[in-house]
């Protein structure tokens, strides 16, 4: 074996340029994710898991149906209250009248109305405390 000179050894400004890059992509980091963070640290939005949860509580085989609706408040977190709407050719409610800071969340289901009769419709979550 063979000693050599040229071992692989680093010139000291090139680790120094090196540390400095990743130290800076670091605190960059670092910013960014305590900025993100910090949005979302205040009054979240509860409405959207609030919506998937009551949408999976009124839903068999895909499709919503409206006779399960008064069970549908279980599903809201607790120390919040909610309104829940289902509309399809028909509206339907249940829970008190949604305030106007509510936080709130709609999507589009398939509703039951009889047997073999399913229409598209829209369900509406209103949560506040």
């Amino acid at each position: 074996m063979s000693r050599s000179s040229a071992r692989g050894a680093t010139e000291p400004l090139a680790a120094l340029v090196a540390v400095f890059a990743v130290s800076a992509g670091l605190a960059l980091y670092a910013g960014v994710l305590d900025d993100a963070l910090a949005a979302t640290s205040g009054e979240r939005n509860v409405a959207a898991p609030t919506a998937d949860a009551v949408e999976r509580h009124l839903t068999t085989a895909g499709v919503v149906d409206p006779e399960r609706l008064d069970g549908a408040l279980s599903a809201v977190p607790t120390g919040y209250e909610a309104n829940v709407t289902l509309r399809a050719e028909r509206r339907w409610s249940v829970g008190p009248t949604p305030q106007t800071d509510a936080s709130r969340d709609h999507r589009t289901v398939s509703v039951a109305l009889g047997p073999a009769t399913v229409r598209r419709g829209t369900l509406r979550v209103c949560v506040w405390r």
